[in-house]
C-alpha cells in the first residue's frame, strides 16, 4: 500500500496516539470496548451453551462474523455503534432460524453442517468414506489412541462428526479380533511383504487374513503390504 504522506519514524505520538484524533478519543475507545462486549455477550446468551463448546462450520462463521464486527467498533471512529447493533442483531437471528431449520429439516442440517461419517467398522477402515475425508491415515490412528485403541480390532464403530470430534465404540473384550496395530512403535516397521505365515492386517485398511509365506493381495483393496495383526485386548 502507498502511503500518502513521509513516515517519521519514532515518532511517540503517532505512535501511542494519533495524527488523526485527539487524546480524548481514548475515552470512547473505552465506551466503544464496553459496548461491545456487552454485545457479544448479549449473542453468546442467545446462542446458548452449545454455542461456546466445539463449533460447527456455521458456528464458526457466526463467530467470525460477530468478532469482526465487534473488533472495528471497539477501535474505529467511523463505524457508528448503531450500526454495530443492526449486525450484531441480524446475526444472532439468523443463528436461531437457522438452528430451528436444522432441528426441522434433518437433511439441510447434513447439507449446512456436515453428517457424521463412518471411518471404521468392525475392525476395518470404510476407505470408501475415509478417502472423501481431507484426513490421513496418521491423523485417524492418532485419534484412536487418545481413547487407548491399540489396535483396529478393538473397534466395533468410528465415526468422524460434524464438529471434527471423533467418536469410537468397542468390542467387548471376549470379542475383540486380531487387527492392524496402531501404536507408534508398530508403524516405525514399514510395512511390507509377507515373511511368514500366520495372521497379517492389510497396512491400508486394516483387514486381516491367514495368509502363507508368499506375495498376497488384500481381498478388500487390493493392497500388497502388511503388518502382522495384533490380539491385545483394551486397555481403558
Amino acid at each position: 500500500m502507498l502511503l500518502t504522506a513521509p513516515v517519521d519514524p519514532f515518532d511517540w505520538n503517532r505512535f501511542f496516539l494519533s495524527d488523526n484524533a485527539p487524546p480524548l478519543y481514548l475515552l470512547e475507545i473505552a465506551l466503544r470496548c464496553l459496548l461491545t462486549y456487552l454485545l457479544v455477550l448479549g449473542a453468546l446468551r442467545v446462542t446458548g451453551r452449545r454455542g461456546v463448546r466445539q463449533l460447527s462450520i456455521f458456528e464458526l462463521s457466526i463467530i467470525l462474523a460477530l468478532g469482526s464486527a465487534a473488533g472495528d467498533a471497539m477501535f474505529y471512529d467511523d463505524v457508528p455503534m448503531l450500526h454495530v447493533l443492526v449486525v450484531f442483531v441480524m446475526v444472532s437471528a439468523l443463528y436461531l432460524v437457522f438452528n430451528r431449520l436444522t432441528e426441522k429439516f434433518p437433511r439441510f442440517s447434513d447439507w449446512l453442517e456436515g453428517a457424521p461419517v463412518l471411518l471404521v467398522e468392525n475392525g476395518e477402515i470404510n476407505l470408501a468414506n475415509f478417502n472423501k475425508q481431507k484426513l490421513t491415515q496418521k491423523e485417524l490412528f492418532g485419534e484412536l489412541r487418545q481413547h487407548q485403541v491399540e489396535h483396529l480390532g478393538q473397534v466395533r464403530r468410528a465415526y468422524i462428526e460434524a464438529t471434527g470430534n471423533f467418536s469410537s465404540f468397542f468390542f467387548e473384550d471376549d470379542d475383540v479380533r486380531p487387527g492392524l496395530p496402531i501404536l507408534p512403535e508398530g508403524l516405525m516397521q514399514p510395512p511390507r511383504q509377507v515373511e511368514k505365515a500366520g495372521l497379517h492386517a492389510c497396512s491400508l485398511c486394516g483387514h486381516v487374513q491367514e495368509l502363507p509365506q508368499h506375495t498376497a493381495h488384500c481381498t478388500v483393496c487390493n493392497n500388497d503390504t502388511w503388518l502382522e495383526a495384533c490380539t491385545a485386548k483394551r486397555q481403558a
